[in-house]
């Protein structure tokens, strides 16, 4: 296994703007970890330092498994805007299996389509599929490597209310599947139904981290009061 995760003393910065504060943590295999906060909060920049697209300017991001090609092969994100390849549903999927080293049959690449209930648009190009339907698609290209740790980065905010059921749907299924959820959303709502635990930031800061049911009804901090309320945080 690649968890548990651990952040130690992470920051990130541009130039003299600090984006990440140093913050310190330990992620487990388990419970859906949600990424909760304003946008600009600094959740995308987190989550892509977490997941090595973005390199600390302090601090070190330290996976339980050392070898650094089964880091990359055991975790995968999926992000608000997706990028399609130019190719048929099924062959993207098939893609990413080439590039993982894995089976890229047809009838593997159908599994993972099937199971986010794609199979009827597997010859459509990729790019001519719907919103919601390029989300899905980006999900069976996560789901046929069956990660140990998905990310996933506010993957419905640009989604209408059916879309995102059908894409929280998807993610409680692989959580249900044994994957460790770390998703970033600024939606309360979707939160609650995601989420396990939540880490709250504010400003580049980790202000809390708490089980979903008590970050909504006990928050800890004044700025968490304040998000749940639905106040602006420049207020």
């Amino acid at each position: 296994m690649i968890l548990p995760l651990s952040l130690e003393a992470v920051a990130y910065g541009v130039g003299q703007k600090p984006i990440i504060t140093p913050l310190s943590l330990e992620l487990s295999a388990g419970a859906s970890t949600i990424l909760l906060g304003a946008n600009g909060a600094g959740k995308s920049v987190l989550m892509r330092l977490m997941h090595g697209l973005l390199s600390p300017t302090a601090g070190r991001v330290v996976w339980h498994e050392p070898e650094a090609a089964r880091q990359r092969r055991l975790q995968a994100m999926v992000f608000q805007r997706p990028v399609m390849l130019r190719r048929s549903a099924l062959e993207n999927v098939r893609y990413v299996l080439r590039a993982a080293g894995e089976d890229a049959s047809d009838s593997r690449a159908l599994q993972a389509l099937d199971e986010v209930g794609l199979r009827h648009v597997a010859s459509q190009p990729a790019r001519a599929l719907s919103g919601g339907e390029q989300q899905r698609l980006a999900l069976a290209r996560a789901w046929a490597l069956h990660p140990e740790v998905l990310f996933l980065d506010e993957p419905s905010a640009s989604l209408d209310p059916s879309a995102t059921r059908e894409i929280e749907a998807l993610v409680q299924a692989f959580d249900a599947a044994g994957t460790k959820i770390i998703m970033a959303t600024h939606n309360l709502g979707q939160a609650r139904r995601l989420g396990d635990e939540v880490l709250f930031l504010h400003q580049g800061r980790l202000v809390e981290r708490a089980p979903v049911e008590a970050f909504f009804t006990r928050p800890a901090s004044p700025e968490a009061a304040a998000f749940i309320r639905g106040e602006l945080p420049w207020v």
